[in-house]
């Protein structure tokens, strides 16, 4: 239902898909077909995804295939989050599997001779920040005994994995040339307190820094 309604089976003619994916893409069709006229007004629009200059590996027929894969294994995610544990969580992610999105990189493409991880080191991190490290600190707060200082110890531990035009915006204006920019970025908490002040100065300052309030802002708090 996913690939359909994403309009990722809008072509029934299984001689446009390589021989190592008819076979899926098949199965997938079976599925899809007594549905299709019942969900046709929820179908997406080619026009709706924007693929150009996508990496292989994060095109969105591969993160659709992980959504399914996750909502497959929902009962082992809720265990391995209720343990409060990066290696837990790390460990779930990476057993991770599907025979076919393991090694294709879309529907129509070749099989890939190497393995793929479903869900790679850069999107497990990304997960950890933003979803299951607030979600262990709101459960923490709850809890009766006093917040633990063991998740902020691991959420700051947490490695960067990627960047992005933002980031290299915010610490281009902060930090220029200094030496210590790549020490400055080298973990998630990094990251995402520098993705804060973009949010907050950055993103709010059209004098391109000349009156931005941030350098009189930091001096009050020094």
């Amino acid at each position: 239902l996913l690939f359909g309604t994403a309009g990722f089976l809008e072509t029934p003619d299984l001689d446009i898909y390589k021989k190592s994916a008819r076979e899926y893409v098949r199965q997938l069709w079976d599925r899809w077909w007594p549905h299709r006229d019942d969900l046709q007004r929820l179908i997406l629009p080619a026009k709706a995804w924007h693929i150009s200059g996508t990496r292989p590996v994060n095109h969105p027929q591969r993160r659709l295939a992980a959504l399914a894969v996750l909502a497959r294994e929902w009962s082992r995610l809720q265990r391995a989050s209720g343990k409060s544990s990066v290696a837990a969580a790390d460990d779930f992610f990476q057993t991770l599997e599907h025979p076919f999105w393991n090694f294709h990189y879309t529907l129509t493409s070749e099989a890939s001779p190497k393995e793929m991880a479903l869900i790679g080191e850069a999107r497990v991190a990304d997960i950890l920040a933003n979803v299951l490290f607030p979600f262990w600190a709101a459960h923490d707060i709850e809890a009766p005994a006093s917040p633990s200082t063991q998740l902020w110890t691991e959420y700051a531990k947490l490695p960067t994995q990627l960047s992005n035009r933002r980031l290299e915006t915010a610490a281009t204006r902060l930090f220029g040339n200094d030496p210590r920019r790549k020490e400055l970025l080298r973990t998630v908490a990094h990251q995402q307190g520098l993705l804060q002040i973009y949010e907050d100065f950055c993103m709010q300052d059209s004098s391109d820094c000349a009156q931005c309030p941030f350098p009189e802002q930091m001096a009050k708090w020094v």
